[in-house]
């Protein structure tokens, strides 16, 4: 949920005062342009089927299964595959959580991370969280922004996702670009993104801290 909507019209003024603050980060630079430019100018967001086959053939990619099942059947990740009918967006942030996620919690449903928002069975999946929530927090942080950046390499409109999950909030202030380099670092320093900020379809590995 957006917690101050930003009108389409100051969104120019909004990402140009944004990147001004990334002023000397390189690699924050270079991945926010393409976040910033995922829209295209005529404000066609693309066919939402289409997207979501690319979505599921970067989980194939990765290796990671699919059902071609609502989540509200039951999980977004159930413990071994991604349900996929729902928003494009919402099944790349699902590969960004598998990809993050500690190895041994991937057979817990959503993570152990608690239930997801579109998840059917939340009483389930909360009763098997397995990270503080403080963990829960720090580990959706990194997972909205590898999968905007997902977004954004699919050529998806990676800008809305940038927008719900609040990375522009408080954009004039010092802290809001400084904790998108931030977490962008702890993504590429995880091996998870490459040199340039595009994300590279790996797995966290068994004791790796993110």
């Amino acid at each position: 949920m957006i917690l101050t909507p930003i009108d389409t019209s100051d969104l120019p003024t909004v990402i140009e005062r944004f990147e001004r603050g990334l002023a000397g980060e390189p690699l924050a630079v270079a991945a926010f342009r393409r976040i910033a430019a995922s829209i295209p100018a005529d404000g066609d967001l693309g066919d939402q089927d289409a997207h979501r086959a690319r979505a599921v053939g970067l989980a194939g990619l990765i290796g990671i299964e699919t059902l071609d099942e609502a989540p509200s059947e039951a999980f977004s990740w159930d413990g071994q595959r991604i349900r996929t009918r729902s928003e494009p967006s919402v099944v790349i942030h699902e590969i960004a959580h598998w990809q993050l996620c500690a190895p041994e919690r991937r057979g817990l449903y959503d993570f152990g991370l608690g239930a997801g928002p579109e998840s059917g069975r939340p009483d389930e999946a909360n009763a098997v969280i397995a990270v503080s929530e403080e963990e829960r927090q720090d580990e959706e942080g990194l997972t909205s922004l590898l999968g905007i950046l997902w977004e954004a390499e699919l050529g998806q409109p990676a800008i809305l996702a940038f927008l719900e999950q609040n990375w522009l909030e408080g954009y004039d202030r010092p802290a809001t670009p400084a904790h998108f380099i931030a977490t962008l670092d702890r993504l590429r320093a995880g091996g998870f993104v490459d040199g340039e900020g595009r994300p590279l379809p790996v797995g966290r590995t068994a004791g790796q801290v993110l």
